[in-house]
């Protein structure tokens, strides 16, 4: 089970909960991981790996299992939600507890769906989180600077902290994220421990409408694609209404109505793999009768360290690596071809592990 996890965040009436409730449905292609509710509004989905099935068949593997992604459903904002207005400090709390966030913007038009401020304005929205998260940051900050100094009189080292703090607080009042602030190394170390909201990444979700198919773009995924990028962040389109049809479907149909619809892969397999690389997260994979299965590492991450994503006693014994490319596995058709090609590197415990890196670890005990 992955702790890493991503809280989808919006305005009433932009499509988030047509959107979570399109994640929650779409059961999982490989039956031994469908989709589970932890709680009401968190749910944990796979991630879509088509090399684990072209694994499985060359090992006869008798099951499959995917990496898993967490996605928190958290309460719609409002302005207002850092003074305590809507759900407010609730919300707050809730976003503070993620990785990373999921920002579901409206980029469509209907006057069915009345927008929260009047008129469709997706910028706006965007800035309306931004600042209520904003004001949720900066208060985090002046309770903490008064604290740490009546603490720092026997703590010299508390200086580089409250200097960095206040740096983030200065910026902060500009109506600024605590993201778009260069640190320095020392900096960044000094608040390690403080959880600021506007410094976790996000992923901008545009839902457009169904008639914006299949290219999805329109006047505003342009203004909220050109933001993100500015934001050193990223923007994907995706049809909440299109994605809640496709989640009710078998997934042999889903293929099938997805090509009828001049897509290549559904919305949600595009989130959460765009959601895991946000997160720095890659898989590696093993192979054999028993299974073949996806381990999720942060990138860069060597191979002793990932040989204890599987078990602690692996790493503690780590020998060596046995790591072979997928491509090689397909190409050479499984390990014992790809050894007689000399495709099989042996590799030792500071390796850094790379996606799709097929390895079989050898360790003592």
């Amino acid at each position: 089970m992955t702790s890493l996890s991503c809280g989808i965040v919006g305005l009433p009436n932009v499509g988030k909960s047509t959107l979570f409730n399109a994640l929650t449905a779409s059961k999982a292609e490989a039956a031994n991981y469908p989709f589970c509710t932890i709680e009401p509004n968190v749910g944990i989905v796979t991630v879509a790996d088509p090399r684990l099935q072209v694994l499985s068949n060359q090992s006869g593997s008798k099951k499959i299992v995917n990496a898993l992604m967490e996605f928190v459903d958290i309460a719609g904002l409002v302005k207002g939600a850092s003074t305590g207005e809507g759900l407010g400090n609730k919300f707050l709390a809730n976003i503070r507890e993620n990785n990373a966030i999921v920002m579901v913007v409206r980029c469509f038009k209907d006057p069915n769906v009345i927008h929260v401020a009047g008129d469709v304005d997706p910028i706006q929205d965007i800035e309306v989180i931004n600042i209520e998260l904003q004001l949720a940051d900066l208060q985090m900050v002046e309770g903490v600077i008064p604290r740490l100094e009546k603490q720092m009189k026997g703590k010299p080292e508390a200086g580089l902290t409250i200097a960095t703090l206040k740096k983030i607080q200065d910026h902060l009042n500009q109506s600024k994220s605590v993201r778009t602030l260069p640190l320095t190394k020392e900096e960044e170390e000094s608040i390690k421990g403080y959880n600021f909201i506007t410094k976790k990444k996000v992923l901008y979700v545009m839902n457009v409408a169904d008639s914006d198919l299949p290219l999805m773009e329109n006047e505003y995924t342009k203004l909220v694609t050109a933001y993100a990028e500015k934001e050193g962040n990223k923007a994907i389109p995706i049809c909440a209404k299109l994605e809640a049809e496709i989640s009710q479907l078998e997934p042999e149909d889903r293929k099938a109505f997805l090509n009828d619809m001049g897509l290549e892969m559904s919305g949600l397999d595009r989130l959460i793999k765009a959601s895991f690389e946000m997160l720095g997260l890659i898989t590696f994979i093993t192979t054999g009768e028993i299974e073949t299965r996806a381990w999720t590492i942060t990138n860069g991450m060597n191979a002793q360290e990932a040989a204890g994503k599987i078990h602690t006693d692996i790493q503690k014994g780590f020998i060596r690596a046995e790591v072979v490319t997928f491509d090689d596995m397909v190409k050479y058709e499984g390990r014992a071809r790809a050894r007689e090609a000399g495709k099989v590197r042996s590799e030792g415990k500071e390796y850094i592990v790379h996606d799709g890196d097929v390895i079989l670890f050898m360790h003592n005990g």
